[in-house]
């Protein structure tokens, strides 16, 4: 019994456990029982759920709902360790950039270059995200009576880019990955001007929008790791002996400039500086350190080899964090608007997959698989910068809530239209096999 069942079966034990206290729980009505009960069930479901093959592609979708559900039975102790509060904007600010730097370790030059090879269909599959998203996640405010922040919210995700989930699920579907990567790769770069400047003209009549302020947020937290990461693949894939050099002396600089900041450089050149001043200084700063986080990883990848492999794991524990805190942080608003803001979430999600999926499909005539990428891509949203936004504002508990309902929600809804479209093409190729049974017969002998 390998090492991977063992953690599997244990992981059904204790759902089954957990299943038992929180019946137990209820039916005596005591909240000691039932509330561990209930995420001892959901938590050990999704660590046992790989034990069978049909649900392995789910299990990223039931750690989120494990977290979900923790941080709805246990918000404050979820978040207070201590009396420090886990969901303070630097935590955010890191975590984030962890979990985009991962996330852009996916990404290569060649996906860039790959953009070249199908511009219509890239340009198709970003118009649609920056299009379809903003207007439906405008029309669903102008439906429900949301709070200002929380209605912010939600213009808020449905400006951001698709994220790292949209992928798994075009994977899963087997639509047309390559087109995935490239739209997800553009979109990305696309949000530093266009989640700024569509939350601005969205939203800016309900909350005090500093425009300037989010698009440099957008850069520390998209920007600067991404590009970290694509610095990461130029070393190892382009770069000579020059062109290594270069880097090694643009990070050392880098180097040598966070040390200067360390040891009281900051208060003698910005301490006193006006506000803007300091933003673009700690973007500064922030910039050095992707020069020199870039060059260490690369070194790190070049002795290590299991690191790469690390790298998703990164992600998903980032989303899984993101989701959790923000649903903790706003628990109590959540429970004001849960239910109305659960079903106007999954509306904006369905609403850009059958969206997405049509206008591609019909508007621009796209093949069936390029236009199923299409639509997981509008219709999944990037959740950590949606968070990582809204906790830069300091309204992590409101404007982050649609963000943290809208994730497992999509992941869900994903999860299920993913797997119905890849077991939709089995059955028309079993039925056009049983039709016609030389042809393939005739298509492994070429292959052979």
């Amino acid at each position: 019994m390998t090492m991977t069942t063992v953690i599997h079966k244990t992981g059904l034990g204790l759902s089954v456990a957990g299943a038992a206290l929180a019946i137990i729980g209820a039916l005596i009505q005591s909240a000691a029982l039932w509330q561990p009960g209930l995420v001892m069930f959901t938590a050990g479901f999704a660590t046992g759920a790989g034990y069978w093959p049909g649900l392995r592609s789910y299990q990223f979708t039931l750690w989120i709902i494990a977290g979900f559900m923790a941080a709805m039975t246990w918000s404050t102790d979820l978040i207070v360790w201590g009396g420090f509060n886990i969901t303070h904007k630097w935590i955010v600010f890191l975590v984030i950039q962890a979990t985009m730097f991962s996330m852009g370790t996916k990404l290569t030059i060649q996906d860039f270059i790959d953009v070249a090879k199908m511009p219509w269909a890239v340009f198709i599959g970003t118009f649609c995200h920056f299009v379809i998203m903003p207007l439906l996640g405008l029309s669903i405010t102008l439906i429900f009576d949301f709070p200002p922040e929380v209605a912010v919210g939600i213009l808020l995700i449905g400006a951001c880019p698709s994220g790292l989930s949209s992928t798994v699920m075009v994977y899963i579907a087997n639509a047309n990955l390559a087109l995935a990567v490239s739209i997800a790769a553009v979109s990305t770069l696309a949000a530093t001007v266009m989640t700024p400047l569509w939350v601005n003209l969205l939203a800016g009549s309900m909350i005090d929008i500093q425009l300037t302020a989010m698009v440099m947020d957008v850069v520390k937290i998209v920007l600067i790791p991404i590009g970290a990461a694509i610095l990461h693949d130029y070393l190892k894939t382009y770069a000579g002996v020059r062109g290594r050099r270069v880097v090694q002396m643009l990070a050392g600089i880098g180097a040598l400039w966070l040390l200067y900041m360390i040891a009281g450089g900051w208060d003698a050149l910005f301490d006193h500086a006006s506000a803007e001043a300091q933003m673009y200084a700690v973007v500064l700063n922030f910039v050095a350190g992707g020069l020199v986080w870039a060059l260490f990883y690369n070194w790190l990848y070049s002795r290590v080899a299991g690191v790469k492999k690390v790298m998703p794991t990164i992600s998903m524990m980032g989303i899984i964090f993101f989701t959790t805190t923000a649903a903790a942080a706003g628990r109590d608003n959540l429970v004001q608007v849960g239910f109305l803001l659960c079903f106007a979430m999954l509306m904006h999600n369905l609403g850009g997959f059958l969206i997405g999926y049509l206008m591609s499909r019909w508007i621009f005539r796209m093949d069936v698989q390029s236009a199923r990428t299409v639509a997981f891509e509008v219709g999944l949203q990037n959740g950590g910068m949606a968070s990582g936004l809204a906790a830069a504002m300091g309204k992590l508990a409101t404007v982050g809530l649609a963000s943290a309902v809208m994730t497992p929600l999509g992941n869900v809804s994903g999860s299920l239209l993913a797997n119905y479209w890849r077991k939709k093409d089995a059955r028309q190729a079993q039925a056009a096999a049983a039709k016609d049974p030389v042809q393939p017969a005739c298509e492994n002998l070429s292959k052979g």
